[in-house]
């Protein structure tokens, strides 16, 4: 069927036409990549030419567009009018968007459901984890979001030509463009200095108004165009097909094969899926030329991919890239343009599950491409692509085609909301990053759907079991019912369910691997296989806590002037025999996993703490390392073997330090712990001190050869002994016993390394850390040097220099080392099991932090598995051991596996660190003190909170108090002024500049979520002119 009328550039309606032919249906995109994608068409070129030499409210036939409504403010048009002049223009205009069209009765009535829903809705429960929005959207279900969309095209058209007259009658009695500018120049002068008007205001508003009708013009379609791939669930609701068929929200997975030879011919690149946790909407992979990491915009560029998941990607067309302007956005820790997190925080809305409103869409959309350039009315419409030099950097954006492993366990902790009239409830995740899951009524507690409101701040755990291509919800099983939220307790058990961690009782054919008869002793045949150490003096030096004693050291002077020096690690494998029952539980876990008020074991605890901890007074199986070394550290003889030692005390480090501090003090045997009357308390003090200088020595070698420390402040608590709860707070002071302890550890794994690799150079179980991104560290060199620190980032050993650099000398030297610490680690990667045999060049297996060829972990096999790996290797390398019956996949496999479990369990020991100062909070706050800017963003700074190491995120428009806020940004450096109401009215208002090392007064106190907390900034007292 013709439409109504022909606009007079009729020739740009040729191209829809050729797009009905579903088999050329180009690949499908959002509203904003349609856009771009056409600025470098010839035939937009000619559009906006022509557009540019006419005003657009001046065009036939087309009124002013959306644009019109910011006019008629400025020209006092009364609203019931204006009202009526945007319903003509959606329709008489031909660049209008096609889903305004049919749309614009549902505006209103759309917002009304929604706030008629969220006033039902009571909030009773917390925050979503890692993430600073919170509350439940208001869209209980998928098939609803239809309902926000009538069709009334018939009707509107209608209600639209009646009104076309009216319409270019109202447009005809506007201002010129003269009075126009003249009216918003003397509102400007009324705002707040910090809203300074433009230079041209003629030639500004004529910039907007163009730019407007272009962006109408490119978002028209036909209806026989292809339906976009969406880039938010709004979006896809918007677009949901009709006829009683779903509207696929979701990509379909291109085959195995497809992806095999996509990855072959470097087509597709495959990644860990990383989602921020701060604004889920925006996801990242890793580049494989070690670039910006690639972009994925939106939960349907993540194609059902959640959090940790191994991916495939396709890079999307060049005109569909981000335009960054720092290098923060290329990682999502920056603002996004659209403010999500800003605008969830204050409307309590999700958007991947609400229906936006099509204005702010359009809005949005403007508003990005506004940021084009775009120099005279008259030339052209220059691409993102193209202005990367004055507006950033471009970064490469991809989409999900396949999902190579689901490494995310699938399992989530959330709330419950009951769904009238529906076989199923909505269950809302606490971690934004996952969909909306709806589950059968029958995994709900029996009277959940008499009394849901029973239920409101119920904790449960969820596990994902689908989640189909055409919907915007997950579906899934309730397996738990936790408790109640904001208890220690349920919240706990929450983290290690989501984390994947097994934290259930061992089986019975688990403790069958064990010895049983208590107490248990040496077998004689196996001692004599072993080397007897039971006469030297060793001790243990660990956490006055701690329980599971892994490692012992010993230090014995020679006649010659050196030492023999030994590390002697608990021999786990003598117990964790291959491939029975508890290797298997071993293998799977992979690591122990240390919580604030409890510790989930590897192994179980009658291996832990007794059969293999290295307890004093008691024999015990052990693997040694032992050299003959210098009193300046050089290494002369190394020994490797299985051995037999008997601790004769457990040092605390705390009794380590006090002996390194009064090195001429007689200690009492009433000041330590029990100690064998075979080694005298000053035989035991001697070795400390001989092995502190023998570590000083090491340190000083390694850190003068090239190695770097990045030292991270830690938040340690005193517990209630019965109730658990948090009686008090303190940063974890890092000693010289602590530093004598690592450096031997150290020492020992480099030499194990080197031991096995040299003996199995394609099983051995080896530890690599890559070297920092290149172009992140040229992006913070470039912000170092711009801030006046020199900070040399060309090596390891380089950074560690700069680092000790002080800092000024005064009582905040501290902190500012630890915020620049903090930026350096930005461009740092993780550390990474790896299987020699699986890398084929050894420059990739190098340690960059210790600036070492090889390195492993040997000192640990209580707690993990690697290191179990690692010993088993040395037995059998020694020939006191069977074969290790692994191949090189396997041990990759392994060694990818113990990856995933370490990061999980460092994730989840920092969620109940922050849980439980929470709680601290919540108890003992509100609190005050002193925080360092580490970092600036547009309408937000991070601070360290100093004297209780937390970071926080302070967001300028709920600062109370504030007037304004205005950001700028000067080459890499970005800075925040704030503009503070007077205290006495008669008074002007305060400024107060925020940027990188700045001081401010924060004030901690609870969130009306459970155990949340937030950081309140304080108005300045006295702030520099």
């Amino acid at each position: 069927m013709d439409p109504p009328r022909q606009p007079k550039n009729a020739h740009l309606n040729r191209e829809p036409k050729r797009s009905q032919n579903p088999s050329a249906a180009p690949p499908q995109k959002d509203a904003y990549a349609r856009l771009l994608s056409q600025h470098n068409s010839s035939k937009f070129h000619l559009f906006v030419e022509q557009f540019a030499k006419n005003p657009p409210l001046q065009r036939e036939g087309c009124g002013p567009g959306p644009m019109l409504e910011a006019q008629s403010d400025r020209l006092h048009i009364p609203p019931r009018k204006r009202d009526q002049v945007l319903n003509d223009v959606s329709a008489s205009c031909d660049f209008s968007p096609s889903f305004m069209k049919n749309k614009d009765e549902s505006s209103a009535s759309a917002p009304q459901e929604g706030e008629k829903r969220q006033s039902t809705s009571v909030q009773r429960h917390g925050q979503r984890r890692d993430t600073a929005t919170s509350q439940d959207g208001d869209i209980e279900s998928g098939e609803e979001l239809g309902s926000l969309i009538p069709n009334h095209s018939k009707r509107h058209q209608r209600k639209n030509k009646e009104s076309c007259k009216e319409t270019e009658a109202t447009a005809g009695h506007l201002k010129s463009p003269k009075k126009v500018n003249a009216s918003v120049q003397e509102q400007v002068k009324m705002k707040m200095k910090k809203k300074v008007s433009p230079k041209h205001p003629k030639e500004e508003n004529h910039r907007e108004e163009m730019l407007q009708s272009a962006v109408e013009s490119q978002m028209s379609k036909p209806k026989s165009s292809p339906a976009p791939i969406f880039n938010s669930h709004a979006d896809a609701a918007k677009n949901k097909a009709g006829r009683g068929s779903k509207k696929q929200v979701f990509e379909p997975y291109m085959t195995l094969e497809e992806v095999s030879h996509g990855l072959k011919r470097g087509e597709l690149i495959q990644g860990q899926l990383r989602i921020n946790p701060k604004k889920y909407h925006e996801a990242f992979i890793p580049s494989p030329d070690d670039t910006w990491d690639i972009f994925l915009d939106g939960i349907v560029a993540r194609n059902r991919g959640l959090n940790g998941d191994i991916v495939v990607v396709q890079i999307l067309p060049q005109e569909q890239w981000k335009v960054v302007k720092s290098d923060t956005d290329c990682e999502g820790a920056s603002e996004s343009d659209t403010q999500a997190e800003l605008r969830a925080q204050k409307k309590s809305q999700r958007p991947d599950v609400m229906a936006e409103k099509r204005r702010g869409d359009l809005s949005e959309l403007i508003s990005k491409c506004q940021k084009t350039s775009l120099s005279d009315p008259g030339e052209r419409l220059e691409g993102c692509s193209t202005s990367q030099s004055s507006e950033g950097i471009l970064q490469k954006t991809a989409k999900v085609v396949y999902i190579v492993e689901r490494k995310h366990s699938r399992a989530v902790t959330g709330f419950l909301k009951f769904l009238q009239d529906k076989p199923f409830a909505m269950f809302s995740p606490v971690d934004h990053r996952v969909p909306r899951v709806n589950v059968p009524l029958r995994d709900c507690p029996a009277d959940f759907c008499s009394r849901p409101g029973d239920f409101l701040s119920t904790l449960f755990i969820c596990r994902i079991t689908d989640w189909p291509a055409d919907s915007n919800y997950a579906e899934g099983r309730l397996e738990k019912s936790l408790g109640q939220a904001g208890e220690i307790e349920p919240e706990t058990e929450g983290i290690l369910t989501e984390y994947d961690i097994d934290c259930s009782d061992f089986q019975d054919d688990v403790l069958d691997c064990l010895p049983r008869n208590l107490p248990w002793t040496i077998p004689p045949e196996e001692m004599n296989k072993r080397r007897d150490l039971r006469k030297e003096c060793i001790f243990t030096i660990d956490p006055a806590t701690a329980r599971d004693l892994d490692d012992a050291l010993s230090c014995k002077p020679l006649a010659d002037g050196n030492f023999e020096v030994g590390v002697h690690i608990a021999d786990v494998s003598y117990f964790v025999e291959e491939d029975n029952a508890l290797d298997g539980v071993a293998r799977q876990r992979a690591t122990s996993v240390y919580l604030v008020q409890k510790m989930v074991p590897m192994l179980p605890r009658l291996l832990c703490e007794e059969l293999c901890s290295l307890n004093p007074l008691t024999d015990r199986l052990t693997f040694s390392v032992m050299w003959k070394i210098t009193p300046e550290g050089k290494i002369l003889s190394e020994w490797f073997g299985r051995s037999v030692i008997r601790s004769c005390v457990k040092l605390s480090y705390d009794h380590a330090q006090s002996m390194i501090d009064q090195p001429q003090r007689l200690f009492s045997a009433e000041e330590l712990p029990p100690v064998d009357p075979e080694h005298p308390i000053d035989e035991i003090h001697r070795a400390v001190l001989d092995l502190h200088s023998i570590a000083k020595n090491l340190r000083a070698q390694r850190f003068s050869g090239g190695a770097l420390r990045l030292d991270q402040i830690k938040l340690s608590f005193s517990l209630d002994k019965e109730t658990m709860m948090p009686q008090g707070c303190y940063i974890y002071q890092y000693k010289d016993s602590n530093k004598l302890v690592e450096e031997f550890m150290l020492l020992a794994n480099i030499a194990t390394a080197h031991h096995i690799y040299r003996k199995f150079p394609k099983l051995a179980m080896l530890r690599c850390h890559p070297p920092p991104k290149a172009k992140l560290v040229e992006k913070l060199q470039e912000l170092c040097s711009q801030l006046g620190i020199h900070v040399d980032l060309s090596s390891a050993g380089a950074l560690h220099k700069s680092l000790n650099t002080v800092l000024g000398d005064d009582e905040y030297t501290s902190a500012r080392r630890e915020v620049l610490t903090h930026m350096c680690s930005r461009p740092m990667q993780m550390a990474l099991y790896f299987c020699s045999g699986a890398v084929k060049e050894e420059q990739f297996f190098k340690h960059y932090a210790l600036n070492v060829p090889l390195y492993t972990h040997f000192t640990s096999p209580i707690r993990r598995y690697a290191d179990i790996i690692v010993h088993r290797l040395l037995a059998s390398s020694l020939n006191c051991g069977p074969h290790l019956g692994l191949s090189t996949e396997e041990i990759r496999k392994q060694a990818s596996h113990c990856n995933d479990k370490k990061t999980a369990s460092k994730r989840a020991h920092e969620l109940s660190t922050d849980l439980f100062f929470g709680v601290f909070v919540k108890e003992c706050g509100p609190l005050e003190s002193v925080a360092m800017v580490m970092g600036v963003l547009d309408q937000s700074f991070d601070v360290l909170v100093h004297q209780y190491g937390v970071q926080k995120r302070i967001y300028c428009k709920s600062v109370d108090g504030l007037l304004s806020f205005q950001h700028r940004k000067v080459g890499m450096r970005s800075e925040i002024t704030l503009v503070w109401a007077p205290e006495d009215l008669e008074d002007p208002p305060v400024e107060q500049v925020i940027s990188i090392f700045s001081l401010v007064d924060v004030q901690l106190k609870a969130d009306a979520a459970p155990l949340k907390y937030k950081a309140v900034l304080k108005r300045p007292e006295d702030v520099p002119s």
